[in-house]
């Protein structure tokens, strides 16, 4: 890498911020482990499936509220709920505790394995969901080939780990009972998703700065602007 490019100590701060934001950070993690810790709590003591997927699913919807009404962003707890509510239409049709976790394991396996094809055909899918938090979109894939290299690694290490998270999980599924792959499933919940962020970190980190080109749009359209200005007044 050239000497130039090498990544300063702000643009790490910078990096390590942005992933930060964008999964959530520590508020969000706790948000999306709540309502599964609390159906797997419940349904421990009390083996009652309705009992545990109800409380879960409003706890999912109480936290939603209370960020409406702190005026915080909702796009993690969103999300949570959505899957929690999956989650727990699944076990109330199927009356099975293991139904409520089934949505997310497939989802997780499915990410797992769209992180890994997307790295191996080139188009890292880590790339494209942060390059708009980088301000930089798609400019990874043709203007800055080292970051595109670095979302490859990324996205690859992603789909290894969550690939081999759920090699764990789906035989537990299978053979296993519902509150042992509860209790499994909130263990394996954040470490996972910790080294993905950190190994998204670690390449990222080393990887040339990103291409802003919101900047840039907004520069060429000042620019136009002036030169407009220039021509009519020119004219005049």
């Amino acid at each position: 890498m050239d000497p130039a490019a090498e990544p300063s100590a702000d643009q790490k701060a910078v990096t390590q911020a942005a992933l930060f934001d964008a999964f959530g950070g520590i508020r969000g993690t706790v948000e999306t482990m709540l309502p599964g810790l609390l159906f797997v709590m419940i349904y421990t003591v009390n083996k009652d499936v309705k009992l545990s997927a109800i409380a879960a699913g409003a706890v999912a919807v109480l936290l939603v509220i209370v960020r409406l009404l702190r005026k915080d962003t909702v796009k993690h707890a969103f999300s949570g709920v959505f899957g929690v509510g999956v989650g727990v239409a699944f076990a109330l049709f199927t009356g099975s505790a293991k139904g409520f976790y089934l949505p997310g394991m497939i989802y997780g396996a499915g990410l797992g394995v769209a992180f890994t094809l997307s790295a191996l055909v080139g188009f890292p899918l880590l790339g494209v969901v942060l390059g708009p938090v980088f301000k930089e979109n798609l400019s990874w894939r043709t203007r800055n080939p080292g970051r595109k290299k670095a979302y490859t690694k990324a996205s690859l290490a992603w789909g290894i780990i969550f690939l081999a998270k759920y090699a764990i999980l789906f035989p537990l599924y299978w053979w296993g009972d519902a509150t042992q792959l509860g209790w499994v499933l909130i263990a394996l919940k954040l470490p996972p998703m910790v080294l993905a962020v950190y190994f998204t970190w670690v390449f990222l980190a080393k990887a040339p700065p990103p291409i802003d080109v919101i900047a840039e749009w907004e520069a060429a359209e000042a620019a136009e602007k002036a030169a407009k200005a220039a021509a009519k007044g020119h004219g005049a």
